[in-house]
């Protein structure tokens, strides 16, 4: 589990890519592999991901074939910076909120506009994502938790909005019109429609139940 409060970023120095597989490394600092082990869990741009090798600061990731399909990751390469965040521990803050790690899909910066030293992002989304984004819920793209803006559902789009600190410690600055990013709608938020929808989707089959003990 993660907070969505991203740690930093840091630079992609590695990368073998074969069928099906991506192996990468990524320089850390010293804070952020303090205890680390293999096994662990860190979010890579908001994938969660396996700690499969260590060498001081430099911490190996493989990422799968469905990992490389549904988010980012297929476009990493040497030098490139992502967004890191040590899995929580027990007793930690959640700053954010709580996310799973695993991406849902990936959307496209479709707008972006700077006022002052703030940021607003237009991202594109499938319409099956779509359902799960509420104004005002909460979302994390590429790891971070944002608070969803504006919404516009005839695209399907909405609008995050990124203070001074985020745009700090993340590439959002970087992001342009095109570009992808990893998608995470709220665990709770898709729970509560995901059952609505199952509830409504078999209302046919309750009423007739209903009738026939009538």
């Amino acid at each position: 589990m993660y907070s969505g409060i991203t740690q930093g970023l840091f630079v992609v120095k590695s990368l073998t890519k074969r069928p099906g597989l991506f192996h990468y490394s990524v320089v850390l600092n010293e804070e952020l592999v303090k205890n680390l082990k293999t096994g662990a869990s860190i979010s890579i741009d908001g994938v969660c991901q396996t700690v499969v090798a260590k060498n001081g600061i430099e911490v190996s990731f493989d990422a799968m074939q469905e990992t490389l399909v549904k988010t980012t990751l297929n476009e990493l390469f040497v030098g490139r910076k992502v967004s890191v965040e040590r899995s929580l521990v027990y007793g930690d803050e959640i700053g954010g909120h709580e996310l799973s790690g695993h991406v849902l899909e990936t959307g496209k910066v479709i707008d972006k506009k700077i006022s002052g030293e703030n940021l607003c992002l237009s991202i594109q989304c499938s319409v099956a994502c779509f359902a799960f984004v509420k104004p005002k819920g909460y979302i994390a793209v590429d790891g971070s938790s944002l608070t969803v803006g504006l919404t516009n559902k005839k695209q399907p789009s909405f609008e995050v909005y990124l203070i001074p600190e985020t745009l700090r410690k993340t590439n959002f600055s970087d992001k342009n019109v095109g570009d992808n990013v990893n998608i995470e709608p709220d665990m709770k938020t898709m729970v509560l429609v995901e059952t609505v929808q199952s509830y409504f989707s078999n209302i046919d089959d309750r009423l007739t139940v209903i009738e026939k003990k009538l």
